[in-house]
C-alpha cells in the first residue's frame, strides 16, 4: 500500500468548502466532555484551510447511534469546544444531510466553520451508500481526511466522499503515515516489536507482518502463555488460545529461520487463592506456573531481558501492555517498558490502543516520538492491510 499520501497543502483551498472529516468521538458525561484532546488535534488541520482562505465544513461521528437519533450523541457539545478553542463562531448544522444543512453549507464564507451533525444518525454512513457519499461530498469542493482512527473502515465520510471530491490528508494523517510507515519500510535498525494484550488471536496477523519486517519481536502479556504452553511449560490458568498451539509452534518456528530475536518471558508475577480464599501473589519461572495460579505479569528477570533490547533499538513499535494493568500491582512490568521506551535514543511509536493509556498513566507520554490516534486503525496498518480510508486518498 502507498503511504505518500497528498496532504492539505498542496491542495488549492482559497475561496473554496472543505469537507474535513474528524475524529469528534470523545467522551462525554451528562451532556459535558470530559477529555478535549481528539477536539485540539484536529486544530492545526482546521486552521491552516481557514488561513488559506478556505471554509470548513467539519464532520465526524460520536459513539454508536446504530443509524437512529440519539439526542446523548449529538456534537453540540463539541461545536460549543471548538468555537472556544478556535475563538469564533462555529454554525451547528440539525443533520449531515438534508436540504438546511445544504443551506448552510451553501451559505458559508471563507474562514468560517460549520459542524456538521452526527454522521451515525444515519444508517448510510457505516454502510458506505454511494447516494449519501454523494450528497455529503455535495456539501464542498475538496475532502481532507483527518480522522487516523476510523481510516480502517470503508464507511462513507472516510471513503466514500472520495469518489466525488479529490482526497487529501490533514497534518494528523500525514504525522501517523510518517511514522507508522517510516517504522514499517523504512526503519532505523535494529527494529523491535513489543507486543502484549491478552488474545493470540487479536495480533496474529502483526506477527505474521512484522516476522518479515522486526529484528527483535518481544511477546508479553496475556497472549505470552500460548507461546509458553506450546513450548511445554505450564501456565496454571492462565490465558491460553487453545486452537492457536500449532500456529504459534509454526511462528516460532519462521522466526528462526528468519533470524529474527523472538523474546518470551522468563519469569512472572501469578495469582492464586490460598486455603482461606485470600488472594496470593507468587513469582515463578515461566513455564512452571502452578495449577490454580494464573500468570498477571512479566516478572524482574524479564523486565531487565526486555528493556535491554528496546533500550538499544534503532526503532521500536509497541502495542499491548505486559500484563492486567489496570491493577496497579501488576503494572510493573507495562511501566518498566514504557521507561525503557523513553531511555530508548531510537525512534518510539506507541500503536495505538492500551499502550497509549500505559506510557500516559507512566508519565512519559512527551518522551515517545509518535503516539498513534487509532487503536483498531494502527493494529491493522502493522498488520500490512490496505486501509480503504488511506487507499482512496490521492497519492503524493
Amino acid at each position: 500500500m502507498n503511504y505518500q499520501k497528498k496532504n492539505v497543502s498542496s491542495a488549492e483551498l482559497n475561496g473554496k468548502k472543505v469537507l474535513l472529516r474528524c475524529d469528534f468521538n470523545v467522551p462525554m458525561k451528562d451532556g459535558v466532555i470530559t477529555d478535549d484532546t481528539r477536539i485540539r488535534a484536529a486544530l492545526d488541520t482546521m486552521k491552516y484551510i481557514l488561513n488559506a482562505g478556505g471554509a470548513v465544513i467539519a464532520c465526524s461521528h460520536l459513539g454508536r447511534p446504530k443509524g437512529a437519533v440519539v439526542p446523548e450523541m449529538s456534537l453540540q457539545p463539541v461545536a460549543v469546544r471548538l468555537s472556544e478553542l478556535l475563538d469564533s463562531p462555529v454554525q451547528m448544522a440539525p443533520d449531515c444531510v438534508g436540504a438546511e444543512t445544504a443551506a448552510m453549507a451553501k451559505a458559508l464564507q471563507p474562514g468560517q466553520v460549520l459542524l456538521l451533525e452526527n454522521l451515525r444518525f444515519h444508517k448510510e454512513e457505516e454502510k458506505n451508500d454511494a447516494a449519501f457519499a454523494k450528497e455529503l461530498a455535495s456539501l464542498a469542493e475538496v475532502y481532507v481526511s483527518d480522522a487516523f482512527g476510523t481510516v480502517h473502515r470503508a464507511h462513507a465520510s472516510t471513503a466514500g466522499v472520495a469518489d466525488y471530491l479529490p482526497a487529501y490528508c490533514g497534518f494528523l494523517i500525514e504525522a501517523e503515515l510518517k511514522a507508522l510507515g517510516g517504522a514499517m519500510e523504512n526503519p532505523v535498525r535494529p527494529l523491535v516489536a513489543v507486543l502484549g494484550g491478552a488474545k493470540v488471536a487479536d495480533k496474529l496477523g502483526v506477527i505474521e507482518n512484522l516476522l518479515e519486517k522486526a529484528d527483535t519481536l518481544i511477546i508479553g502479556g496475556g497472549m505470552s502463555y500460548t507461546f509458553r504452553k506450546a513450548l511445554g511449560g505450564s501456565i496454571g490458568c492462565s490465558l491460553l488460545d487453545e486452537s492457536k498451539l500449532d500456529y504459534v509452534r509454526n511462528m516460532m518456528d519462521k522466526a528462526k529461520e528468519k533470524g529474527v530475536k523472538l523474546l518470551l518471558p522468563v519469569d512472572n508475577a501469578a495469582v492464586g487463592k490460598n486455603a482461606d480464599g485470600a488472594e496470593v501473589a507468587r513469582l515463578v519461572p515461566a513455564g512452571e506456573i502452578p495449577d490454580g495460579f494464573e500468570g498477571v505479569d512479566i516478572g524482574p528477570e524479564t523486565r531487565k531481558l526486555f528493556c535491554a533490547e528496546i533500550e538499544k533499538a534503532g526503532t521500536v513499535i509497541w502495542n499491548g501492555p505486559m500484563g492486567l494493568f489496570e491493577r496497579p500491582e501488576f503494572a510493573v512490568g507495562t511501566n518498566a517498558v514504557a521507561e525503557a521506551m523513553a531511555k530508548c535514543s531510537g525512534i518510539t511509536v506507541i500503536g495505538g490502543g492500551d499502550s497509549v493509556s500505559a506510557v500516559q498513566k507512566a508519565g512519559v507520554a512527551d518522551q515517545m516520538s509518535h503516539i498513534s490516534t487509532g487503536g483498531g486503525a494502527s493494529l491493522e496498518f502493522l498488520e500490512g492491510k490496505e486501509l480503504p480510508g488511506i487507499a482512496c486518498l490521492l497519492d503524493a
